[in-house]
């Protein structure tokens, strides 16, 4: 069993899909994480423990060398590939309840940007980390965040922008959450943004890299 998680943790860190996968080349012809986490499960090794002691470390340790520029967007993406490919077998158990997630946090593109390169890591990563996804999207505005958190009370928000021209409407989209429902938790990221303008508009948290937002909404849930 140990043998099977390390595997799974080492197909996702490398970005090891499904067996067909030429990538990375030191696992070419092995079994990928599609693969592994369906022999996990069929072996007896609880989705809980799946996601704890392979999906989440292996997402750890890929945020970590990305922050450190060790590897960059390509691997990244590779990466959470692989770790979607575990996690569509865990889905069932997610939905049963077998699988207890840290929390629920909704992301979107701001209003007026079709970006979602950004976002989509930072859910890959943060789904990667234990949390359950609502992902909304691009070109989000503040009813349809408010919506998702009236669906999913408690939740975090976070919203992504690419452009300079876009990430003015995050102002509007933090205020109206705060006056709609008050303690909602808002995190922003994005090439364009920074901590002054996090600070500007009333957000909670400025992410430079999916691993910063991850790292913030661990110590939300602890």
């Amino acid at each position: 069993m140990e043998e099977l998680l390390e595997k799974l943790l080492e197909a996702v860190e490398f970005g090891k899909v499904d067996q067909k996968s030429p990538y990375p080349p030191q696992l070419k012809g092995q079994d990928g994480s599609h693969e592994i986490t369906i022999s996990a499960i069929e072996t007896g090794i609880s989705p809980q423990r799946i996601l704890e002691e392979a999906l989440i470390p292996a997402m750890a340790r890929v945020g970590k060398k990305f922050s450190e520029n060790k590897i960059f967007v390509p691997q990244m993406l590779m990466s959470a590939r692989a770790m979607g490919a575990s996690m569509l077998q865990l889905k069932p158990f997610f939905t049963s309840g077998d699988i207890k997630t840290k929390g629920t946090f909704i992301i979107g593109t701001v209003k007026g940007d079709l970006h979602d390169i950004g976002k989509n890591l930072v859910a890959m990563m943060v789904e990667g980390g234990g949390w359950s996804i609502v992902d909304l999207g691009v070109d989000v505005g503040s009813d349809r965040f408010i919506e998702a958190l009236r669906n999913n009370p408690g939740a975090i928000v976070g919203i992504s922008a690419l452009l300079t021209t876009t990430m003015v409407n995050m102002g509007e989209i933090v205020s109206s959450i705060k006056e709609e429902v008050p303690d909602t938790k808002i995190l922003i990221g994005g090439a364009p943004v920074n901590d002054d303008f996090c600070q500007k508009i009333g957000a909670d948290f400025y992410a430079p890299d999916p691993q910063g937002a991850v790292e913030y909404l661990n110590k939300m849930a602890s």
